[in-house]
């Protein structure tokens, strides 16, 4: 199986405050990672690198073969000017834990907006793919419907009709269900977990245990801006080697 994401040796600092301190993953395609920690662990952070929202100190990352946001010149990377950014960030959907709809378009609007404006796909073409997608997510009835008529739940779910609109390679979920009442947080999760089984390649950032153990195939848990431990979610949630995962789930589960 091919990989899909490369992280090499990243760090990322912000000021004299070290978030990332060398972190090696690698996510192989069609597969589910999901990566736990406490709060302020580098997990989010760690996220905005890999479609370079933030820009690494040392390291490289790689999405399907190809250096985000620099190229390489001998032993020299250069930084990609914005325009070839935002024409990777287009192969790399992400899902905020605040939604971050235009509030003044339609969720038909909200879904369409990056295909045709970024991709230049012809706009009856953007449409029919949306109201595909609406559906897939559950929302066929609410394409009419402003962000503000919705439930949380149902916001999140056009984010990721929205995410998925632009055809990604990737997805990345950055706690896709934290701002979201606990009677909503299933139906969020229910789209994730079909996008799983349909071999989306996705890295989820999560305290949803119950989510992780039954839809990752690698669980990676961080603290400290390091990952401490990855592996099957069996052996890392069920017989964790280091103590400090240990000492977490035991708080959390």
């Amino acid at each position: 199986m091919t990989v899909m994401v490369d992280i090499r040796s990243v760090h990322k600092s912000f000021g004299s405050l070290e978030v990332l301190k060398g972190i090696d993953l690698s996510v192989r395609t069609g597969e589910v990672t999901v990566v736990l920690g406490p709060s302020g662990s580098g997990k989010s952070t760690l996220l905005r690198t890999i479609n370079h929202l933030e820009k690494v100190d040392r390291g490289a990352i790689s999405v399907d073969g190809a250096l985000i946001g620099y190229r390489r010149s001998g032993d020299k990377l250069h930084e990609l000017p914005e325009r070839e950014v935002l024409r990777q960030r287009t192969r790399i959907g992400f899902v905020f834990q605040n939604f971050n709809l235009f509030p003044h378009l339609t969720v038909l609007d909200n879904v369409i907006e990056a295909p045709v404006s970024a991709l230049k796909r012809p706009r009856a073409e953007a449409v029919e793919s949306a109201h595909r997608l609406l559906k897939r997510v559950g929302l066929a009835d609410k394409a009419d419907a402003y962000p503000r008529q919705l439930s949380g739940g149902q916001q999140q779910r056009v984010a990721i009709a929205r995410a998925l609109a632009l055809e990604p390679k990737l997805l990345l979920f950055d706690e896709p269900t934290s701002a979201l009442d606990p009677e909503l947080v299933g139906e969020v999760l229910d789209v994730i977990r079909d996008l799983a089984h349909r071999g989306t390649t996705m890295i989820v950032v999560t305290h949803e245990i119950g989510f992780a153990r039954e839809v990752a195939d690698t669980v990676v848990f961080m603290d400290d801006g390091r990952i401490v431990e990855q592996g099957p979610p069996g052996e890392v949630l069920e017989r964790p080697r280091e103590e400090r995962t240990r000492l977490f789930l035991s708080k959390v589960l």
